[in-house]
């Protein structure tokens, strides 16, 4: 998706629990923003697809001064790398994040969400200031256009979210900290249903832009 001239991506976390010697009250997850040189598929149309690679390092000189944890990439902040409840730096894999969401009562609340598995999906927000693209025919008649980030300007979030683009992607709650049996399903169920309907916008806005694009380069 493409938003106000950021792009969005999915990935993929994991909720850890609290290592010997941690406060109970630490709520972290953990996992990667993005991976270095692996494709992936971002749409697909009647005979084209358009996949993406992240060059390992187009995080070299990215401006993460103060990157943000939201939901759907806006509203309330869970953490932020500003006061170090939000590590995020590009290692041998790809762009490593980990964030302590303990530190507030809505925090601790999507923690929840995640672990129970009502939230399951991740994205982050970014610019691009370098990169390359290419366009061929495989040997089904496909229009495979490519694009590789060689750079990103700059991080502005990461962010749970209700529906991602890639549903590959996933939240592991394999080791949970404590039971989510006190919270309540009512308020889980009102705020998936708030924000069910804007991700559908978004998704569907990208994929016609990308589809108008595909479509104009085949004229």
């Amino acid at each position: 998706m493409v938003k106000n001239d950021r792009e969005y991506r999915n990935m993929t976390m994991q909720i850890r629990e609290a290592q010997e010697g941690e406060e109970d009250q630490r709520k972290v997850v953990t996992g990667y923003a993005s991976t270095f040189d692996e494709p992936y598929k971002l749409f697909s149309g009647e005979g084209w697809e358009y996949w993406e690679t992240v060059d390992r390092t187009a995080f070299d000189e990215t401006d993460m001064a103060d990157v943000i944890m939201q939901y759907d990439h806006h509203g309330r902040v869970f953490a932020r790398t500003r006061n170090n409840t939000l590590s995020v730096k590009p290692d041998e894999k790809g762009l490593f994040i980990e964030a302590d969401l303990g530190g507030t009562e809505i925090g601790r609340e999507l923690y929840e969400e995640i672990a129970g598995g009502y939230t399951d999906r991740m994205s982050f927000g970014f610019t691009v200031t370098g990169e390359t693209e290419g366009r061929e025919k495989n040997e089904n008649g496909i229009v495979i256009y490519t694009r590789h980030i060689t750079k990103v300007g700059k991080l502005y979030d990461v962010s749970a979210v209700s529906i991602p683009a890639n549903d590959g992607t996933s939240i592991s709650a394999d080791a949970v900290t404590r039971s989510i049996g006190d919270l309540n399903d009512g308020v889980i169920a009102r705020i998936q249903a708030e924000r069910l309907e804007e991700e559908k916008v978004k998704l569907e806005q990208r994929r016609a832009e990308v589809k108008a694009r595909a479509l104009g380069g085949n004229n």
